[in-house]
């Protein structure tokens, strides 16, 4: 039987949140960040190993990034490479990838995931995206993978679902409503409710018919990357791309189609997901020492350290006396020394050091 499972994973983004070790020529789905000997990106595409072969795997990422992405996965072909010459966020992204896959196999089922995030438990994540892939090969639907909230998190979108209705005997439900990062009263209602889920940004759909949401939601887009859909998988691609795609709005998957749509489901969702969006985190994931602090260098010397997120690009000697609950970041050129409760202001920090000296420390 045709294997018409195929994978996009989005890796494009500069991830300022994790100034001063992401940086705009080596951001941190390129980083080690988790001190496993593999980058995010790495991790991510040998995930999906699971659900498809590496010739069906491909990356979306910033022309700048091409050469990165190579070297980081070799199995991958020129053409399994999608090189976005400006970000416009995720819709454009997703159209461009589904014109191209359309190309290549009309009944493509694609699933569309970030590089960036941690999956703790593999053989759920697979298993549910199994179940979700066999929905949408049958059925005109969009679905998006929910997580079953363990904490009112302010900083992730919401899902509602119909709680009540399941599409048949798997755990599919119709999605309510979309509700973006919510004060924190208001997502500790949505927890009680019990029908409200995190929203990872994973999407499960065949190309048929996410184009014709497209077509209907977002025509704008649909026209500019269609105009040429012969140059698809040609030496002409990516000259048509550089056209057309910077005409594109810089709009998200979520508000072009999602929100807009009737045909949207959900699977709540518990494979140990977390977005890896920050210092924070990534504290939150990482191995801890008897006083709560995370250091991923061996050779350290801590008095009075308590809470501490302590990272260093290399295996020099850190010694730290009286502090709690900080954020240090120690790399060649940046010293990052920073309260975790202002982590949000790590982001205005990268945006003075560009005011002050340029594109140097970025």
């Amino acid at each position: 039987m045709k294997n018409n499972t195929y994978i996009a994973i989005m890796a494009g983004g500069i991830g300022s949140r994790f100034w001063p070790s992401s940086r705009t020529d080596r951001p941190k789905q390129f980083l080690d960040i988790l001190g496993v000997g593999k980058s995010l990106l790495q991790l991510t595409y040998e995930r999906f190993l699971k659900l498809a072969p590496a010739e069906q795997i491909f990356i979306v990422t910033n022309k700048q990034y091409k050469d990165l992405v190579q070297e980081q996965l070799p199995d991958i072909t020129d053409n399994q490479v999608l090189c976005e010459p400006s970000r416009n966020n995720t819709a454009p992204c997703v159209a461009y990838t589904a014109l191209k896959l359309q190309q290549i196999n009309p009944d493509a089922n694609l699933v569309v995931a970030p590089s960036d995030h941690i999956i703790l438990h593999e053989e759920e994540f697979v298993r549910t995206l199994k179940m979700a892939l066999d929905f949408s090969a049958k059925q005109e639907a969009l679905l998006t993978l929910g997580i079953q909230p363990v904490s009112p998190h302010t900083g992730y979108g919401y899902i509602q679902f119909d709680h009540a209705q399941r599409m048949g005997p798997e755990p599919i439900h119709k999605v309510l409503r979309f509700t973006e990062k919510p004060p924190l009263e208001q997502a500790r209602q949505f927890l009680k409710g019990g029908d409200y889920l995190w929203n990872a940004g994973i999407f499960v759909w065949r190309v048929k018919t996410i184009l014709e949401a497209f077509q209907k939601y977002s025509p704008d887009i649909y026209a500019l990357l269609s105009k040429d859909t012969a140059c698809y998988n040609t030496p002409a691609e990516q000259s048509y791309i550089d056209t057309y795609y910077p005409q594109t709005p810089g709009i998200s998957i979520d508000y072009a189609i999602m929100e807009k749509a009737d045909n949207i489901f959900t699977i709540p969702s518990s494979f140990g997901w977390s977005d890896l969006g920050s210092w924070a985190a990534l504290f939150e994931e990482s191995a801890k020492d008897g006083k709560g602090n995370a250091v991923t260098t061996p050779y350290r010397i801590l008095d009075d350290v308590e809470g501490c997120m302590i990272h260093t690009a290399s295996n020099r000697l850190v010694a730290v006396k009286g502090l709690k609950d900080y954020i240090i970041v120690d790399e060649e050129d940046v010293l990052l020394i920073y309260p975790k409760s202002d982590e949000q202001g790590i982001k205005q920090v990268n945006q003075e050091a560009e005011k002050q000296y340029g594109k140097l420390f970025l």
